[in-house]
């Protein structure tokens, strides 16, 4: 008889390897398969798909909740840990790698700086289903209790159907109001910017240094995008791919520069 073998599954985040979305995705992944986990030892959150080449990384195993999933710490970036589990750590190439649960959102624009969906984007460029999860509260304490059926059920679906070449998903879930949500909907990024807002400040040795903020202008209308998706009450899944070419000019812009 041949013998079985459970997903591999490949977990991290961007928020560290102790964060209350990491624990929470653990938990649900070991249902559904054999868990390694590859995670900063240290928020990396904003760090987009940076990597360390001027530094070593450092992976050590770690015993953080009970469980049979296999852990390790890692000095690195999201991107960092996608790529030393796949090439380092693991004994064959995972089925499947998610990403978070990001503790904030990564809808519209934030998925160009996000640590969390930067690892899912690396999946997909290794050629392996990738999904980020993030939920729309930074609260550390963040009720997850009506988002954990909707990560089970998505990952599962995509363990079992795949992702066309190149794609992984990026998934928001909005933020527990005492009620499940109303369901799943596929759709496209939000058009929209962050309009920036620097805090000039005055240090002990009367240098100036500056603390960012901003507020998120959202310039898009249509009724399928994820930001009007996740204010419904939906959770939202944006299918993204890493190929950033803007096809449609290749045409216009070779009518002047190609000679």
């Amino acid at each position: 008889m041949t013998k079985l073998v459970k997903p591999l599954i490949l977990v991290t985040n961007d928020d560290g390897i102790t964060s209350p979305g990491i624990r929470m995705l653990i938990k649900q992944m070991n249902i559904l398969g054999d868990v390694v986990v590859v995670a900063p030892n240290s928020p990396q959150s904003g760090k987009s798909h940076a990597i360390s080449i001027s530094e070593p990384l450092r992976c050590d195993p770690i015993d953080i909740d009970t469980g049979p999933q296999i852990e390790y710490s890692c000095s690195g970036t999201p991107a960092d840990c996608i790529k030393l589990a796949i090439h380092e750590i693991l004994d064959r190439r995972p089925d499947i790698i998610v990403s978070g649960v990001n503790h904030g959102s990564n809808a519209s624009v934030n998925v160009i700086y996000s640590g969390t969906m930067a690892a899912a984007i690396e999946g997909a460029m290794q050629g392996i289903p990738s999904i980020g999860f993030s939920i729309l509260d930074y609260d550390w304490n963040t009720d997850f209790s009506f988002a954990e059926k909707y990560v089970s059920e998505i990952t599962s679906k995509v363990i079992h159907q795949g992702l066309p070449n190149g794609v992984c998903l990026n998934v928001n879930i909005p933020k527990a109001k005492n009620k499940d949500y109303k369901g799943v909907r596929v759709c496209h990024q939000t058009i929209g910017k962050w309009e920036e807002d620097f805090d000039k400040r005055k240090d002990p040795f009367d240098k100036d240094y500056y603390w960012m903020s901003g507020e998120f202008k959202n310039q898009d209308d249509s009724k399928n995008c994820d930001i009007r998706t996740l204010e419904n009450d939906f959770i939202s899944i944006v299918p993204i791919q890493f190929d950033l070419t803007s096809h449609d000019s290749i045409e216009f812009l070779g009518e002047y520069f190609n000679k």
